[in-house]
């Protein structure tokens, strides 16, 4: 044979330098003979058999750790085909194996793993030690999706890039020949992270990207991805719509309005741009800018049709700053943009769009202690402590934490409402806080607007079907300095979503897109922002943050199941009752829900370090210095105080900075874009991390630079980014849009 007379004529050269040193006689080596009727789980190879190790599979170390006995036991020198004869206590222990398939360096182990769980796995996968046709992966294998050796964390995790398949039962070599497997060592199957050192498993997906689970459970699917992201849709209008002087009808139209928005953005997403399976809606990130415009100094004392004239502002401020993202996209100078944009950067950023709202969320919730802190608590509680149990397969309390909270709370309030526990003598409700002429009912009113269940109007002025349809409020004002500020915002948005992108195509097991890829997709946000500045839904639309938790707790990355889900959204914002319904919630409770809600966005935008080098003292300089200088900047632009306390509530007066801050240049609108960019931390962060980044030496490892997809990937394997093609008639005519990634 002619592995045979190789191994022959190796065993010859290797004998005389033998000779030389006047050692023992080398073992004898057999030469490779196939065997008939072995047992594939118990193979091994003629290499691993004998000892052999090639030159190609990296380079060799004489260590005490993993020793080869090639003598049977015996104590004296031991051969090596390419050293020549070990000493006594010597052995052969080759850093790094690489597969010859793969390219790869991987643990020695054997061939072929036995699956655990009998033959379930094997008839599954129609192999034997694979998952979904994959190989077993070892821990020097370093994530395709970020720079190679970034971070010990990630090192060593599982990914699947279409070789690997799902990750689904992932094993990998503890270094002695043997394999673990990652179920049975973790058991909590939730769990990422395993505590020994830092080992992160990706999550057991239920549907992958291309799975149609069926007509019943892709309906049940699709209303469970949206239950979950309710705190995100649902609750912005709650408390920004009577901040801005609107009605209770008018918050239920603003309710449906961002309903309808929120599914037709998503259904483009998912067919036009990245086609990831992302919900898109109504952003935190253009919460704090509504609200620097909503009490700027012309509109403190206006009180009739407040609210109409605030929402044609921005909507005008909305549209320019969504064109701008959308030329920014569509151009491909997002391409070259996401060369500076990296975890560094995404990470203090995102959270600092949670912590813009730590003066304001618990300040709004407690009006009613007696609401929020059990919304609070009892959110955690299933979100933290109640997380891992299943009732009928489904964790019922991690999945439908905040509905099913929200749903409590508000029966408890009604429980209360009806005890009389907001009942004062001589005050009612119905009659206005500015029409109150008795000084004892005056104190009172806050409270019982904020916690009462009976106060709202919507159910009763609300139709039950209405459509809602473009320039519904009037025709958008556009100003400069409202635009200016939105394109800025525009920019936090753009950097929030590169971050979304390429942490869901981990979650998902799919290859990281091309730069052209997340350009169409920044491209496409800013096109359904500018919808969303026609609709007037108050707030631009854009990748919802939350979507990263929602595929880890749901354990669905379904296209199919987003798409029905966001149909129902679309159908659900023509019934007006249900718009009216969620407009009912008191302000008290749905700002407790917005406060787990920001910090989940802060806890979100933190895990994107994990991507770095979290010990590197370049990196967490960066973080902290930018996250302080980020809420402090604001702060000292903050303290200018309104001209008259009085007019706004304790709460909004850090939002007036942007008409009576500190810069004057002589030009009031330039003065007002400034002190408002000023004044909003996930705006002054960015610049802060961004400038420091991309200045401070680093290497790409340290840094944790995102590594996107690029065409020598297509040219090696066509079909890995094919989770990422348009439809075929679309790509057919926009094939000339090459910066687009469209092939």
């Amino acid at each position: 044979m002619e592995g045979g007379s190789n191994s022959e004529r190796q065993n010859k050269s290797v004998r005389k330098k033998g000779e030389k040193k006047g050692s023992v006689v080398e073992p004898k080596i057999e030469p490779f003979v196939p065997r008939k009727g072995y047992d594939p789980l118990e193979l091994r190879s003629w290499a691993k058999r004998t000892g052999f190790v090639s030159t190609f599979s990296g380079e060799t170390d004489r260590s005490v750790s993993g020793r080869r006995d090639l003598n049977n036991g015996s104590n004296v020198g031991r051969f090596d085909l390419e050293k020549g004869i070990l000493e006594k206590n010597e052995s052969i222990s080759p850093k790094f194996d690489i597969d010859p398939i793969l390219g790869r360096t991987r643990k020695t182990g054997p061939e072929i793993e036995p699956v655990s769980g009998g033959g379930n796995e094997r008839d599954r996968n129609g192999g034997l030690g694979f998952r979904d046709g994959g190989v077993v992966r070892g821990e020097s294998e370093i994530p395709r999706n970020v720079a190679p050796g970034a971070v010990s964390e990630t090192k060593n995790e599982s990914r699947g890039d279409g070789i690997s398949g799902n990750e689904n039962g992932s094993t990998i070599g503890n270094g002695e020949g043997n394999t673990v497997n990652m179920e049975q060592k973790n058991p909590d199957p939730d769990r990422e992270d395993s505590g020994d050192g830092g080992w992160h498993r990706l999550p057991k997906l239920t549907c992958g990207l291309k799975d149609n689970p069926g007509y019943v459970p892709v309906v049940f699917y699709g209303l469970q991805h949206y239950l979950s992201l309710a705190g995100s849709l649902i609750f912005i209008p709650v408390i920004v719509v009577p901040s801005m002087g609107g009605t209770d009808k008018d918050t239920a139209t603003v309710i449906s309005t961002m309903l309808l928005i929120s599914g037709i953005t998503t259904i483009l997403h998912v067919y036009f741009g990245t086609r990831l399976p992302l919900v898109q809606g109504s952003s935190f990130v253009y919460w704090a800018p509504a609200l620097a415009i909503m009490n700027s100094r012309e509109f403190r004392n206006l009180t009739e049709h407040r609210f109409r004239y605030i929402m044609r502002e921005l909507q005008g401020a909305i549209i320019v700053g969504s064109i701008f993202q959308c030329t920014m996209g569509f151009t491909g100078l997002m391409s070259l943009f996401l060369r500076f944009i990296n975890p560094v950067v995404v990470a203090p950023t995102v959270a600092a769009v949670g912590l813009a709202f730590f003066s304001y969320g618990f300040p709004q919730a407690g009006a009613c202690v007696e609401i929020s802190l059990p919304e609070i608590l009892l959110v955690l509680v299933f979100t933290l402590y109640l997380r891992g149990i299943s009732i009928f397969g489904n964790r019922v309390f991690r999945i439908y934490a905040v509905p099913l909270s929200v749903v409590i709370i508000w029966a408890y309030a009604f429980f209360l409402t009806a005890g009389g526990a907001y009942n004062y003598k001589g005050c009612s409700s119905d009659i206005p806080s500015s029409n109150i002429l008795v000084d004892a009912c005056v104190k009172h009113a806050y409270t019982m607007k904020h916690c009462r269940t009976d106060v709202s109007s919507a159910m009763k002025t609300a139709a039950w079907v209405r459509i809602p349809y473009p320039l519904q409020w009037g025709i958008p004002i556009f100003k400069l300095r409202t635009s200016i500020v939105m394109i800025f915002v525009s920019l936090v948005a753009s950097v929030d979503s590169v971050g979304t992108y390429h942490t869901t195509s981990m979650r998902i097991n799919a290859k990281a897109p091309t730069a052209g890829i997340v350009s169409r997709g920044i491209g496409l946000e800013g096109f359904c922002s500018v919808l969303a500045g026609l609709w007037g839904s108050g707030t631009g639309s854009t990748t919802l943050t939350e979507n990263v938790h929602t595929i880890d707790v749901t354990k669905v990355a379904s296209r199919k199941v987003v798409e029905v889900g966001a149909v129902f959204m679309i159908l659900f914002s023509f019934i007006g009752k249900v718009g009216a319904i969620l407009a009912s919630i008191p302000q008290a409770l749905a700002a407790a829900v917005l406060c787990f809600m920001w910090a989940l966005v802060v806890a979100l935008g933190l895990s994107t370090l994990q991507y770095t080098q979290t010990a590197s003292f370049r990196n967490i300089t960066i973080v902290g210095v930018s996250l302080f200088l980020g809420l402090s900047i604001p702060a000292y632009v903050q303290q200018y105080p309104p001209d008259s306390t009085l007019i706004l509530p304790s709460y909004l007066i850090p939002y007036s900075a942007a008409s009576d801050g500190p810069v004057h240049t002589g030009s009031e609108q330039l003065d007002f874009a400034i002190n408002a960019l000023l004044s909003m931390s996930m705006v002054v962060t960015l610049l802060i991390a961004f400038v420091l980044d991309n200045t401070v030496p680093g290497s790409r490892q340290e840094r944790g630079v995102y590594i996107w997809s690029n065409a020598e990937d297509l040219s090696t394997d066509p079909s890995s980014l094919s989770d990422y093609n348009l439809p075929s008639k679309v790509s057919r005519f926009l094939r000339w849009a090459k910066c687009l990634g469209i092939r």
